[in-house]
């Protein structure tokens, strides 16, 4: 599931929509009972709370054609809580526009589920014990964090003994040492004392029923506070600073292992909260069945120490997952720019911190992205999407560019050609091929929106011969040069093997790649960007009713609330831009690194180019197509991985091949035949598997299958020239 969606939620659409009143009826009764089946099937999405708003009247109100394919009466109606939501929704379905599925939005408490409101739930709910306290999370915290939790506070305790004047905080400590050893079933309470026991002026009579007067005590602790104590000072020195470090370390530590996040929790309110209170207020007392609820606040009641949901737990629209791997960021930059010699650690390390931080990154320019759009007007959106939709994978290509232009080595222009196939072939194989075979397994047979799927396969096969078409054309005119033949058969008009042989386009001075192939190149890099603006308009403009989307808004009692937004559109752009940034320095960081790996590795630098680095920087997309999958919603999961294919070629390439005008590099357009014959036959064999508008896991494993020969072609394929 990705980052920032949760359990339980409404995920499945059953809404069957009726047809607008201005409509004949006569139209609509020639749909038949199969397509109205076929359209209740098609329609899905984030889930039906019952809420529709009429069919906007205009171009796509009218009804639709009658033809044999049936998704052409087939629309989607999305609901939303919100006109922010409403928008992020409806530009996921936008060709150009990053798909994503976390909200945007808080969501109204009532509508999430029980598990959802249990993970943000306090720890001050008092429960009756639901079953036994003996589960496998709750003896995980005892072996990991409970014995020695409890130790430390016994020694604590011991301690603030012996200094007399905190033996109150002792008694705290020692009660707290049984709670902490297993916190399971118990509560800790603040109780209110009467003043003069708080005060420490006398002790209670039980004979007389009233308080009796006690020996001398010092002034200071006569009604001037808890913070006035000399037991309290003591505590702050001495017993405090121990307890709040260990809390502070168990807090880190679960909060890193996620599904422990509730001993975070508790190990935090512990040392923000119950450790500073006066010990005479502090109260632990056991949970039983037959109990009545006790007198005073409770500060803390933990029942389980680990739920599996955590990893779709979320702060501020953050997932934990992308939260935990900041940290990972600033080490990286710390580490990548203050050890540049490499004292502390070696190369290999730093090129894989900084290839794992780009996810992180990744994941915030998404979010950042999505938030800016879902708030701004479609042309707002539209830019943001085309500036920053392809800056994960432009800040490494130029990167490794720079450097190889700087070394004067070839290798590094022939890495970014192989992560250019290797994300163009992995979004066209592997991301669709996936999320059909896991939403395969929880749905029989899934639907999408063929027609739709049909424009960017159109888009594909343009992008994918406009981009080879120089290498193409360099294959007909060039000359054969091969570095050393040898006859094998001894005789002079025998066969000669031949090895190093490549077409030569740099004969008589470089005629013919100076006159004729960068040309084309040229003319190939504005033909591409022109056809990607066709495809906007085709599909935004003109012909939008392809995708048949309606959004509808919530109109049921309870339900009007206001957008409360996760991220401000000022605050998205400031993250947006030190996202932007970040990754540019990490990007730098793993190229400045990459060169260990690709000369004493044993492994192909195609293979490297084609997996790490093609595939790293999109695995945010790829957890949202997957999400998708699960959804039913396969039309998405198709759209995110055509859409990045589609901005390979047309958008990515074009700038790279415009960079290299301003800044010469080792960059053309001139591929390997592997790259060609890859690349074209994933086109061609996606463009096969969707032709039908249906899909199973059958499907989408032929896909998985081939894309996994075609890297174990890349595995045992030579190195390319230059490397």
């Amino acid at each position: 599931l990705p980052w920032g969606s949760e359990p339980g939620q409404d995920v499945g659409l059953d809404v069957a929509p009726t047809p607008p009143t201005d409509i004949p009826k006569a139209a609509d009764s020639r749909r038949g009972s199969v397509c109205d089946r076929h359209c209740s099937t098609i329609n899905n999405d984030l889930g039906d709370l019952g809420c529709h708003l009429p069919r906007p009247r205009g171009p796509t109100a009218g009804p639709p054609p009658h033809s044999e394919e049936c998704e052409s009466c087939a629309r989607t109606t999305l609901t939303a809580e919100n006109a922010v939501e409403a928008n992020k929704l409806s530009n996921n379905y936008k060709f150009g526009f990053k798909k994503w599925k976390s909200h945007v939005t808080a969501r109204p408490w009532e509508d999430r589920s029980e598990i959802v409101k249990e993970l943000y739930s306090d720890l001050t709910v008092l429960r009756g014990p639901a079953g036994s306290t003996v589960t496998c999370g709750n003896v995980l915290y005892l072996l990991l964090f409970g014995w020695w939790l409890s130790l430390l506070h016994s020694l604590v305790a011991a301690g603030m003994f012996l200094t007399v004047v905190g033996a109150p905080h002792g008694r705290l400590c020692w009660d707290l040492a049984g709670y902490f050893l297993w916190p399971f079933g118990k509560v800790i309470q603040k109780v209110e004392v009467p003043k003069s026991q708080e005060a420490g002026t006398g002790e209670s009579s039980a004979l007389l029923g009233g308080p009796t007067p006690g020996r001398w005590r010092p002034r200071c602790w006569e009604g001037t506070g808890h913070w006035r104590r000399l037991g309290t000072a003591a505590w702050l020195c001495l017993g405090y600073p121990v307890l709040a470090l260990c809390h502070g370390l168990v807090c880190v530590t679960s909060w890193l292992l996620i599904v422990t996040i509730p001993v975070a929790k508790l190990s935090a309110r512990s040392a923000a909260r119950v450790l500073l209170l006066p010990p005479e207020r502090v109260r632990v007392r056991r949970i039983r069945m037959t109990e009545v609820p006790p007198e005073g606040e409770v500060i803390l009641c933990c029942h389980r120490a680990a739920n599996p949901y955590y990893y779709k737990y979320s702060v501020h629209g953050l997932n934990v997952f992308a939260i935990n791997l900041l940290p990972l960021v600033l080490v990286t930059l710390l580490l990548g720019y203050l050890d540049s010699h490499n004292h502390l650690s070696s190369s290999t390390l730093k090129f894989s911190l900084a290839l794992l931080s780009i996810m992180p990154l990744s994941y915030y320019i998404g979010m950042a992205i999505a938030s800016i759009s879902a708030q701004s007007t479609f042309a707002v959106g539209a830019v943001v999407n085309a500036t920053f939709g392809s800056v994960t994978e432009l800040t490494f290509y130029i990167s490794a560019l720079l450097k190889g232009s700087r070394e004067g080595s070839a290798c590094y222009a022939e890495v970014v050609k192989a992560a250019l196939t290797g994300t163009l072939v992995g979004c066209v194989l592997f991301i669709p091929g996936l999320c059909m075979v896991i939403g395969g397994i929880r749905h029989q047979e899934q639907r999408f929106n063929s027609r739709s799927a049909g424009v960017s396969s159109a888009l594909l096969f343009l992008s994918v011969g406009g981009v080879f078409a120089p290498t193409l054309f360099s294959k007909v005119y060039g000359k054969l040069v091969c570095g050393e033949c040898h006859n094998v058969t001894q005789n002079p008009l025998g066969h000669y093997l031949c090895h190093g042989c490549h077409f030569d386009l740099m004969d008589n001075n470089g005629t013919l790649y100076y006159s004729h192939v960068q040309p084309l190149v040229y003319t190939v890099s504005l033909l591409l960007p022109a056809g990607y603006l066709v495809g906007l308009c085709f599909t935004l403009k003109t012909h939008s009713h392809i995708y048949d989307i309606h959004v509808s808004g919530c109109h049921m009692p309870g339900h009007h609330h206001s957008a409360v937004v996760h991220w401000s559109r000022w605050r998205a752009l400031v993250i947006l831009l030190l996202s932007t940034l970040c990754m540019s320095a990490c990007a730098d960081l793993a190229t400045e690194h990459i060169s260990p790996i690709l000369t004493n590795s044993t492994i192909s630098q195609y293979f490297i180019g084609v997996t790490v680095l093609a595939m790293v920087p999109e695995l945010p997309e790829i957890v949202n197509g997957i999400q998708f999958a699960l959804q039913n919603n396969l039309s998405l999961s198709i759209e995110i991985g055509n859409c990045i294919a589609v901005q390979v070629c047309m958008l990515q390439i074009p700038i790279l091949v415009l960079f290299t005008i301003f800044y010469p590099t080792n960059f053309t357009l001139l591929f390997s035949d592997l790259h060609v014959y890859a690349s074209m036959f994933s086109v061609v064999l996606m463009n096969y598997t969707f032709m039908d508008g249906k899909c199973d896991y059958f499907q989408g494993t032929v896909l998985v299958m081939v894309y996994f020969i075609l890297l174990a072609v890349y595995f045992f394929a030579p190195s390319p020239s230059g490397c």
